[in-house]
């Protein structure tokens, strides 16, 4: 009883100190204070991680939008490098204002007391540490993990604004990440990139060579690098077989798309349930209620980002010719054959099926009538450019309707034109939300006046 007496004592006394040295209003601001700060910097540390886990359909979606916090987001989303710069040197400042406040706060309670300096340092960093542990970093980017989408949006108006006042630093910042880059590039400029392979390519076979084999020993260059995706055909473009169809329905199908080989979904193109080989029905061609499903083969599956020449490989070994592809979520993208990998090296393979300009058409030699789905690969292999040239603007996107939305922010209407160095894409029809066809032109280069 002693011993409680004595801590009931000490802890009154301790209380009586307490409100000696902190009147109840500056307790109130000092409070107030760090509170308007932690949520500061929770907003912060939300949007990098919301900003910086979005995928190319949520910017799709914030590019398609017209409200204020969209537009916002999609604003800041344009200039990434200042965007974290930002976001950086905003946290740092207001953690060293919940840093500077919560000493204040702490010490001023501390004061008067018998407990140590050290002791006083030590819960200091502690109280302090917690709170921008707890309510800086792990629970705003938890929450930003989940809802990267919505947390993006709410943070867009506070985060352009903190853009605006931080501005100068963030600029510096930038610019002297800028340099940096640029010495450490020069450091390994003994590289070689592939536009000089191309020159050499150019110099050495280009006088021998006619203009056909220049441009397979440059898809042979740039085979390392592309990936399944970019040369798919895409779900849209697929012909595929329903597993509920009858017999009679799936030779005449097969009969009207004319592929050697197709898919067979359940329900959906999600779904996939295996392929067919349409030689498998030949000699069943006289069967009316033939049970065709025993001729399924097992569909062989590759993700969109796989590159085209480990796919490559793949085919040859497991000796197949077809492959699903697909997304993240194991969605259905396209499909990709061994014709498509090889017309990456060899140009484009007709045979007698194949209908004549399918996907386009020349008007002259600087314009051209294009389908708003072609590959944009496939659009500078028409066109004679290299397949680099819109890396700068395509984003995420593979088909030249997808590079238009890029460019333009939003979708584009009919007859409306979109230009992008000295490429103009003018819009000739569009179905619903899906360009059609698309009008290139391509203008001369602008000579620079001495």
């Amino acid at each position: 009883m002693k011993l409680i007496s004595e801590g009931n004592t000490h802890f009154t006394n301790l209380l009586l100190t307490h409100t000696d040295s902190l009147s109840p209003s500056n307790a109130t601001i000092l409070i107030i204070t760090i509170i308007v700060l932690l949520l500061m910097t929770a907003v912060i540390a939300g949007a990098e991680t919301a900003f910086f886990s979005l995928s190319a359909k949520d910017i799709f979606f914030l590019k398609t939008k017209e409200r204020g916090s969209a537009r916002q987001a999609a604003q800041l989303l344009e200039q990434p490098k200042m965007l974290l710069a930002t976001l950086l040197v905003a946290n740092n400042f207001i953690n060293i204002a919940i840093v500077i406040t919560t000493n204040m706060f702490i010490g001023q309670i501390l004061k008067g007391t018998q407990i140590s300096e050290f002791m006083s340092f030590l819960i200091q960093v502690i109280g302090v540490t917690f709170l921008l542990v707890l309510f800086g970093e792990v629970l705003p980017k938890v929450y930003a993990t989940q809802n990267n989408l919505r947390m993006a949006l709410f943070s867009s108006p506070f985060i352009l604004s903190l853009q605006v006042i931080f501005r100068p630093v963030s600029s510096i910042l930038v610019s002297s990440t800028k340099f940096i880059e640029g010495k450490i590039s020069s450091k390994s400029a003994n590289n070689i990139s592939s536009e000089d392979f191309e020159h050499a390519i150019e110099l050495t076979v280009g006088h021998s060579a006619t203009r056909e084999e220049v441009n397979i020993f440059k898809g042979i260059l740039k085979f390392g690098n592309i990936t399944a995706k970019q040369i798919m055909r895409t779900r849209l473009d697929v012909t595929a077989l329903d597993l509920d169809m009858t017999f009679t329905e799936v030779q005449a199908h097969c009969l009207e798309a004319g592929y050697s080989r197709l898919p067979v979904y359940k329900e959906t193109l999600d779904k996939v349930a295996g392929m067919i080989h349409t030689k498998d029905f030949l000699p069943h061609l006289d069967s009316v209620n033939y049970n065709w499903h025993p001729l399924i083969r097992p569909a062989y599956f590759v993700h969109e980002g796989k590159l085209i020449e480990d796919l490559l490989k793949e085919f040859q070994q497991k000796r197949i010719h077809f492959a699903v592809v697909v997304d993240e979520f194991g969605g259905t993208s396209g499909i990709i054959t061994l014709e498509d990998i090889m017309e990456e090296i060899i140009g484009d393979i007709r045979d007698e099926f194949d209908e004549d300009d399918l996907n386009y058409k020349k008007i002259d030699a600087n314009n051209y009538v294009f389908e708003g789905k072609m590959l944009i690969n496939d659009v500078c292999r028409v066109i004679g450019e290299p397949s680099d040239t819109f890396d700068a603007a395509r984003g995420e996107s593979d088909s030249l309707a997808g590079l238009i939305l890029e460019i333009r922010g939003r979708f584009a209407a009919v007859n409306e034109s979109v230009k992008w160095d000295r490429y103009e894409f003018t819009v000739m029809a569009v179905d619903k939300m899906r360009i059609q066809r698309v009008k290139l032109t391509i203008h001369p280069p602008v000579e620079v006046e001495k």
